[in-house]
């Protein structure tokens, strides 16, 4: 539990740094690509090539280019349509992705999730019941493709390296690795060498973000997460937001319109909330 409450707190800050030094300012896909590729660099020396195995290799690989690669190309597209606030709140779904998928994978579905999924919506539309437009939806979608690459990376890393013996670090940079094939095929493709970073600040925060945020956040996580059940690991997830969002409303965006966040903000609370209690009223039952 302790790596997860430290990324937590390491987090808290990243979101606010891609909303107001990169995004609109630094090309997405290079965002990605650089970000990915100094992460990679911190584990390659602890890589042991010869003494992995393949099919191991082969399925960090798969959970690092879903887990970071695809997340990542959602995620810092979502910062062009909607506030680094919404962002954050709307990220609240990912503990019901973690938790729906893991039953999935154990052959069970729960049909409550759709309801508070639902609910979940309406708080995040009541952020904007003024302002809602194909920006904020694809905004929102965004997001949610987002989510739904992260749980899944947790959730697929957390069973399959509960079930080995190899040290985490060891092993790590394959995950890396695939984000890496997954952030320079869609730079190739898709980024505009145009809007590379110009400003010291920039590439300074780039720079952080890669080596600190992913390179150590994303190992601390997700070896936090082997570590705790699929209960904490959901719970967890959510304490990023209010971090996320105190540092930012605090630091850079005092004039975020707090009546609108915070009724949005309860929806959602709301939607969690509801689902602890169909989830411990059906155990009683």
């Amino acid at each position: 539990m302790n790596y997860l409450i430290s990324v937590t707190l390491l987090w808290a800050f990243s979101f606010s740094l891609i909303g107001v030094y990169l995004a609109g300012q630094v090309d997405a896909w290079f965002s990605v690509l650089m970000r990915v590729a100094l992460a990679t660099c911190v584990f390659l020396p602890f890589l042991k090539l010869l003494s992995t195995p393949k099919g191991i290799a082969l399925k960090l690989m798969a959970i690092g280019a879903i887990q970071l690669g695809v997340m990542y190309s959602f995620y810092y597209h979502s910062f062009l349509y909607l506030s680094v606030p919404e962002v954050l709140l709307f990220t609240v779904m990912t503990p019901l992705y973690i938790t729906l998928l893991n039953d999935l994978l154990e052959k069970r579905f729960n049909a409550q999730f759709l309801l508070v999924a639902v609910i979940a919506i309406f708080g995040a539309i009541a952020i904007r019941y003024e302002g809602i437009d194909g920006d904020f939806l694809l905004g929102l979608c965004l997001v949610q493709g987002a989510n739904l690459c992260f749980a899944s990376g947790q959730v697929f890393y957390k069973r399959l390296m509960s079930e080995q013996t190899l040290e985490h670090k060891t092993v790590f940079g394959w995950f890396f690795i695939g984000a890496l094939v997954v952030a320079v095929s869609c730079f190739a493709l898709f980024g505009n060498v145009d809007k590379l970073p110009t400003t010291a600040t920039q590439w300074g925060v780039l720079t952080y973000l890669g080596l600190i945020a992913s390179g150590l956040g994303y190992f601390a996580w997700n070896k936090g997460a082997v570590e705790v059940n699929v209960g904490a690991l959901a719970v967890m997830n959510n304490l990023l937001i209010p971090a996320g969002i105190i540092v930012n409303v605090v630091i850079w965006n005092r004039d975020a319109d707090l009546v609108r966040l915070g009724l949005g903000g309860a929806i959602i609370v709301f939607a969690l909330w509801l689902n602890q209690f169909l989830a411990k009223r059906k155990k009683v039952l």
